[in-house]
């Protein structure tokens, strides 16, 4: 259990998770600009430095043309037309290798100086296999689209997703702990109904996630462009006439992203009720306000996405908010469970 608190600990990893954070949303400008596949072999390390020269530009889009994305989709593209594909990959992929040094080189430091406790590294060692994991998923993933169709696994992209956020999440914890202090595991605390609600709340915006990463590997946000009525219906015909549906079919994953968000409408409301009746912290109520407006933008985001036919600067915001939004939902699980802490 963690118990030693520290500023500077705390500030490396606010800077962490954004960095992570940044690159959960390049990583969907990367794919919204069908720039994911353009690199087509994972080198770690000769990776780092693009092409230079003439030679071996052309020796590596000669190995883009053997992709099925180049054989069935950017038949006519141009050498020119690739190198920007190529460099919005590599500096996906340049990102993230500054991130793995972000956190090696912090962490190894604090351990060194004992800024971090030996006996209170778990924490941090689970995050640095989290990031190897989520690295590893993410080739794992490319290589999915490199076979015999011109896309990525779904379960691979949204199973990439999730290992990044819960690196993301577990960052922003552990932040929030040494600012407001680690709750002590030796005295079992009851569970209020806010950190009960405030689970349920993340588990539900856990959900909505995972079909966000769904609808985006199957490209489901193209199905329909309306709202919101799908195809003229407000429950289209056939959405779950299978359960395989729930995973497969791009129309019943679509519905139910698209409806599936308005329960955190109920949810959060709620929370705000119980905290404000149980005369909970002033800067909490307050914050609970702002996450209430976050997740009103989202829904709205979301509206636009659709009526936008996936217009990608709304549809990054989108993403973006929903990071946010688990963020929070991190940070007011951690203080409720430190008041409850305290009771």
């Amino acid at each position: 259990m963690l118990k030693t608190q520290n500023k500077t600990i705390m500030i490396w990893l606010l800077i962490f998770a954004f960095i992570v954070a940044f690159l959960v949303v390049f990583g969907g400008y990367t794919r919204l600009t069908r720039s994911g596949l353009s690199i087509v072999e994972w080198n770690p390390i000769n990776g780092a430095v693009p092409p230079m020269g003439q030679h071996q530009w052309e020796a590596e889009f000669a190995k883009y043309q053997l992709s099925p994305e180049y054989v069935k989709i950017n038949t006519d593209m141009t050498l020119d037309e690739y190198k920007y594909i190529f460099y919005i990959e590599w500096f996906h992929r340049v990102v993230a290798r500054l991130a793995g040094l972000l956190y090696a080189i912090p962490v190894f430091y604090f351990l060194f100086r004992k800024t971090i406790p030996f006996k209170e590294f778990g924490i941090y060692f689970a995050m640095g296999m989290l990031f190897i994991a989520q690295a590893f998923m993410g080739w794992f993933m490319v290589a999915s689209g490199l076979v015999d169709r011109p896309a990525v696994s779904h379960f691979r992209l949204t199973t990439h997703l999730l290992l990044a956020l819960t690196l993301f999440s577990l960052a922003i914890w552990t932040a929030t702990g040494h600012k407001y202090g680690f709750h002590d595991g030796s005295q079992k605390a009851k569970w209020s109904l806010p950190s009960k609600l405030a689970v349920w709340s993340t588990l539900a915006l856990i959900i909505q996630i995972v079909y966000g990463g769904m609808t985006a590997g199957l490209k489901a946000g193209h199905v329909s462009s309306t709202w919101p009525l799908m195809f003229g219906k407000w429950i289209p015909p056939n959405l779950f006439n299978s359960w395989i549906n729930l995973l497969e079919t791009p129309q019943t994953i679509v519905f139910i992203h698209r409806w599936f968000a308005w329960l955190g409408i109920i949810l959060v409301p709620l929370v705000i009720y119980i905290v404000k009746k149980q005369n909970y912290p002033a800067d909490i109520q307050k914050g609970l306000l702002w996450l209430l407006g976050a997740v009103s933008l989202q829904i709205v985001l979301g509206v636009w996405t659709i009526l936008s036919y996936v217009n990608i600067a709304i549809a990054l915001v989108h993403q973006a908010n929903a990071i946010l939004l688990l963020g929070l939902a991190v940070y007011f699980i951690h203080r409720f469970r430190a008041l409850d802490g305290k009771k």
